[in-house]
């Protein structure tokens, strides 16, 4: 993948290329972004042009670092292997690039250990951090980085990306995959890709239509579900408030064409017509309340039980 066939971003590509082709980039890089915006593509993009290669596949002096399986961060130890590879002489000529997937999720003691390497790495290394949340990055490790923070790509751009990437769609679905998106192609993919993605999309929006009118065991059978995708919750119930958000925009303009779901307008109706606006507002706040208690690592079973006893009281 090189800069020229990745779409957006144009202001940071040149900025790259002009650093790599007059030799003055900087040996350590933090691309900053939420998930799916691109961070890996542009990384790779950089890579190769720093090792003067064309071809996008798998090259020795490309180390792709990620968070073992089954951890959730990366710890010190992790870190330590890492500065193991990166001291490593290249392969094939006098560069190597490292690119650090998912930084943002290093242990305080874990950016630490990486300090001194991100100051002084060996000559001839470029290390990249592929960060989501750049507050929880250490100061030390910030100002020792060139920064680039990676935005949504305009409605133009995720529109040519789609076109270009599913060429079988219809214009019906594109509106609603560009809709759906927001600028960020990860997401785009995940809309017309991902099966268990739709399940979830399907689910929510079922137990939204249905919550107040079903008799207990089938509320235990909705917090069946949200267990089921307990990993995937921050996903699942932003399904949900798209939903309801979609249902009040309908109920206040009327308006199509302001539709995030395009893809579900049926069930968008028919949820404006379920609630009143007064409700439709109650339950973002018991979505956006359950958000909450979960990203406080409250027991989650219990998060959405109360979630949905509170929504059948709606």
């Amino acid at each position: 993948m090189s800069f020229k066939e990745i779409i957006g971003h144009e202001d940071i590509k040149e900025q790259m290329m002009r650093a790599i082709e007059k030799g003055m980039l900087s040996h350590a890089h933090l691309i900053v972004g939420e998930d799916g915006i691109g961070k890996s593509t542009i990384a790779k993009a950089m890579a190769l042009k720093i090792l003067g290669k064309t071809k996008d596949m798998q090259y020795p002096d490309i180390i792709q670092w990620r968070i073992p399986k089954k951890e959730k961060s990366l710890k010190v130890d992790h870190i330590r292997e890492l500065i193991e590879e990166i001291n490593k002489k290249p392969h094939e000529g006098d560069k190597k690039v490292v690119i650090v997937h998912e930084a943002h999720k290093m242990t305080e003691q874990a950016q630490n250990a990486l300090l001194k390497t991100i100051e002084e790495p060996p000559k001839g290394v470029v290390i990249i951090l592929l960060c989501e949340k750049l507050q929880v990055i250490l100061e030390t490790i910030k100002s020792r980085c060139q920064i680039h923070t990676l935005r949504a790509l305009s409605e133009g751009e995720i529109r040519k990306f789609v076109l270009r990437e599913y060429e079988g769609l219809n214009i019906e679905e594109v509106d609603a995959v560009v809709a759906f998106s927001d600028g960020i192609p990860g997401r785009a993919e995940k809309f017309i890709e991902d099966e268990e993605f739709h399940h979830i999309r399907d689910g929510i929006l079922q137990i939204l239509i249905s919550i107040t009118k079903v008799d207990e065991l089938k509320a235990m059978e909705y917090e069946s579900f949200f267990n089921k995708y307990k990993e995937d919750w921050e996903e699942t119930l932003n399904c949900g408030l798209t939903f309801v958000r979609d249902a009040m925009i309908f109920k206040e303009t009327g308006n199509r064409q302001l539709i995030i779901n395009k893809d579900k307008i049926k069930n968008v109706q028919e949820l404006a017509n379920v609630f009143s606006y007064i409700k439709l507002n109650a339950i973002i706040d018991i979505i956006g309340s359950a958000m909450d208690g979960l990203r406080k690592n409250v027991n989650s079973a219990l998060i959405f039980e109360m979630m949905l006893l509170k929504l059948q009281e709606v």
